[in-house]
């Protein structure tokens, strides 16, 4: 890719233009979008986790002021194709997960809703359920792909011909996490004139209408989704879930009402969405020295009966480090449990938590420094594909957080500091991201009264689009932020993919400086008004030539208390290269968020599965934990100065999701430092710290 964007707006730390409405209240998000006389919608759920429903008393529920009507699947309208399972609502009395969506009550208030909902009595015929992920767990088998589209299985060399001198093999478990933005998923569904318009969280508008279309048996343009503000998104708002369909069929009996519907939190740990628990067995073999030269990654993890998920665990050792034999496999068991889905950086941030610790104890094992040991193996080209790096500064990320976090006063012994009561240590882990880019976006630029009107249908879900694009937009039309008017959000602009990936600000942006050039070529720098142009995001083919990631290094310190092995992080630093940074207060944002994360997947979140009933017991944020203001003291992102001419025109990669890869592993690592106990299993909490 040649012609980088020249900055002028890009790399300023711009306040974000939509903060003065959400601090006030005046960003509406999806449930608070005005409605004339609407119904809330309540939905029932299944209480076992396999089986059918075999009667369904709703008589009490229909009784009740204010119940407008109560749908099951003998009376709901029906769908019309079954070919997306997860979507296949209310029309079957099947049963495949505890938590599925057996019927909901349409009332007045949200209140009346929920209470009839209470009401409903409902006979199931129960069967057999399988809801445990185990090593040896029968039914395992290789997918063939996992996530979007990577090969399950990789092998080069010969992983069991090679004899290193120093060998390291453990296995790493990562538990059940489920996403929980602070806007819970909701929509609001209206029918009029044929057309159905949805208000809803999403962090695509246009993947939400492009999956439930078939689903309703309806054009895409007889579908609009609105979704200007969005509170928060990591992973589990990037699709339509049944809940989207359900809404959709209540508001075709709601007689032209609009229907709204919010998850309880409750409610999201089974209809929107999980990371799925990982077994990770790790092997390392390298010579006294350090250099590696076997790499092995074997995952198993789960997927859901209903539909097939395969998360990427192993994906990002692939790239990581040189080593001649290297072999990475995916395993699978089909549960019946719900269907997992995305949740920030997956496959990377539970991979390299295994890849990261069974770095540092290699190191531990050949007598090395940590850092001294990544170094030693950084590849030349990139391991999975043979191609070049666009940019591959993880040693120079290393070093600059080593001499920040003042890494050379480290005593390596274990144990070596004490502080009273705590024993303190410091750890460190390396991280890695791909750059992403989706293809497929169009953008609209049009002068009206003196301003470029900026058209395209992204999503802001928090990270800042409605700043950073903008700022984009300026630089490729030469004018002031001020003299931009961004429009994003909506399916009537032209067409967007989704805001995952961390591939959202790179693809569109990509496409807002093609489109800024082609107005230019037509209308010159004094253009008129009502002059306009438009542009799909064009081919790189730099793509095809160089491997493209982000890279990072996280150190933190923890301080363990010896008596009742409670952890606390009181230091986190993470170093990150990343090309331009487009806003660097919006960027150290999704940074310092990401390794908050990271520290809450380290120490806290864990979904806990009933395997006599099949669902999430703690499914709330009374017993769901995650780290809060008290948890993180002292946290910084900071990276290199840099731009990356290959990746897009602003020389730009993703931050969204590296500050979460490798984070828990160096955490991990730190708590080894200070006690000598090694923690293998996620989340590090004192029951597995106090028997050492």
């Amino acid at each position: 890719m040649t012609g980088l964007l020249r900055p002028r707006a890009m790399g300023t730390p711009l306040e974000r233009r939509d903060g003065w409405a959400k601090v006030t209240g005046t960003a509406p998000y999806a449930f608070e979008h005005p409605a004339s006389a609407p119904l809330y919608v309540h939905p029932l759920q299944s209480e076992i986790a396999r089986g059918r429903v075999k009667y369904i008393d709703a008589h009490a529920a229909e009784d009740l002021d204010g119940v407008a009507a109560v749908l099951t699947h003998e009376n709901a309208p029906r769908l019309a194709t079954d070919s997306d399972p997860e979507l296949w609502v209310l029309q079957s009395p099947e049963i495949a997960f505890r938590g599925q969506l057996i019927g909901a009550v349409l009332a007045e208030t949200p209140e009346i809703a929920r209470h009839a909902a209470g009401l409903v009595r409902v006979e199931y015929q129960q069967e057999r359920h399988d809801v445990v992920l185990r090593e040896n767990h029968e039914a395992l088998y290789a997918p063939d792909v996992v996530n979007p589209s990577f090969p399950a299985e990789t092998v080069d060399g010969d992983v069991d011909a090679a004899r290193p001198e120093v060998v390291v093999e453990q296995t790493y478990t990562t538990p059940m996490e489920h996403n929980n933005p602070m806007e819970p998923h909701a929509t609001m569904a209206t029918w009029s004139n044929g057309v159905l318009t949805l208000h809803d969280s999403t962090q695509g508008v246009h993947v939400m209408r492009s999956r439930i279309a078939p689903v309703l048996g309806l054009k895409p343009k007889r579908i609009r989704v609105v979704a200007p503000h969005v509170g928060g998104g990591f992973g589990s708002k990037g699709t339509a879930h049944a809940h989207n369909i359900l809404a959709a069929l209540a508001a075709q009996v709601a007689g032209g009402r609009p229907v709204k519907l919010a998850l309880t939190r409750q409610q999201m740990f089974a209809l929107v969405g999980y990371r799925t628990p990982t077994i990770q067995r790790v092997r390392l073999g390298a010579d006294r020295g350090g250099t590696l030269s076997v790499v092995t990654h074997d995952v198993i993890e789960q997927t859901s009966t209903v539909q097939e998920f395969a998360e990427q665990t192993a994906v990002g050792t692939r790239t990581m480090y040189a080593a001649p034999n290297r072999r990475t496999t995916h395993r699978l068991a089909a549960l019946d449990v719900p269907v997992p889905f995305w949740m920030r950086a997956p496959g990377e941030a539970p991979g390299m938590f295994a890849t990261e610790v069974a770095i540092d104890e290699l190191a531990e094992a050949c007598g090395l420094d940590p850092i001294d040991l990544r170094s030693r193996n950084e590849p030349a080209v990139d391991q999975a594909t043979g191609l070049p790096f666009s940019g591959r500064h993880l040693a120079e990320c290393l070093r600059e957080g080593a001499e920040r976090f003042g890494w050379a006063e480290r005593d390596p012994a274990p144990r070596s500091r004490r502080d009273g009561d705590w024993l303190v240590g410091t750890g460190v882990a390396s991280a890695t991201y791909p750059r992403h880019a989706m293809p497929g976006s169009t953008a609209a630029i049009r002068r009206h009264d003196g301003r470029y009107e900026v058209r395209i249908g992204a999503a802001d879900i928090g990270t800042g689009t409605w700043t950073a694009l903008s700022q984009i937009a300026a630089d490729a039309l030469d004018c002031p932020v001020d003299d931009v008017r961004l429009e994003i959000g909506d399916t009537d602009l032209p067409y967007a993919t989704v805001a995952g990936g961390s591939s959202g600000l790179g693809s569109w942006g990509a496409t807002v400086v093609e489109a800024a050039r082609r107005f230019r070529e037509k209308f010159g720098t004094d253009p008129d008004d009502g002059d306009e142009a438009d542009a799909a995001m064009p081919d790189n083919p730099d793509a095809q030539r160089y491997s493209m990631h982000s890279f990072g290094a996280h150190f933190a310190e923890v301080r363990v208390n010896a008596d009742t092995g409670e952890v606390r992080v009181p230091r986190m630093l993470g170093v990150f290269s990343a090309g331009r940074i487009v806003n660097p207060r919006l960027a150290r944002s999704q940074l310092i968020g990401g390794m908050t994360m990271g520290l809450s997947m380290a120490l806290h979140e864990h979904s806990v599965l009933d395997p006599q009933f099949g669902h999430v017991i703690n499914h709330d944020f009374a017993q769901y934990h995650i780290a809060a203001h008290a948890d993180v003291a002292d946290i910084e992102a900071i990276w290199l100065d840099e731009q990356d001419p290959h990746s897009n025109p602003m020389g730009s990669r993703g931050v969204g999701e590296i500050g979460i890869v490798g984070s828990p592993a160096a955490i991990a690592n730190a708590v080894h430092h200070a006690t000598g106990i090694r923690v293998r299993d996620l989340p590090i909490t004192p029951d597995k710290l106090l028997p050492g």
